[in-house]
């Protein structure tokens, strides 16, 4: 009814019952490997637009404090933290913006 076919022993079952179920572990592992790197992609996506908006703020926030400084009387006076937080993050933002475009050059090559 079943056609001629030998019986099979328990280890050749047993053997084909792994490799079976090894397949199955492969074709799930790359389902979850497409889903990690879905996810990788969304939250470098994001990570890019969190650093463009904080980048813009730190430009703003470090022009405001120069064109404060700019109206300031007194020129010997000691720089306060916040200043000095502010020129750095100038800094921070001018190079980050720079090493940004460099990298969007390499990309479109």
């Amino acid at each position: 009814m079943f056609g001629n076919h030998p019986r099979l022993n328990p280890l050749e079952s047993r053997k084909r019952l792994l490799i079976a179920e090894s397949e199955l572990n492969r074709a799930q592992l790359v389902h979850e490997w497409v889903a990690i790197a879905a996810g990788v992609r969304t939250l470098a996506g994001r990570a890019r637009s969190f650093a463009s908006i904080a980048s813009a703020a730190a430009v703003l926030v470090a022009s405001l404090a120069a064109f404060r400084r700019g109206k300031s009387g007194s020129a010997d006076a000691k720089p306060s933290r916040w200043q000095t937080l502010l020129k750095s993050a100038g800094m921070v933002s001018s190079l980050w913006l720079a090493f940004r475009a460099k990298g969007h050059d390499h990309d479109g090559k």
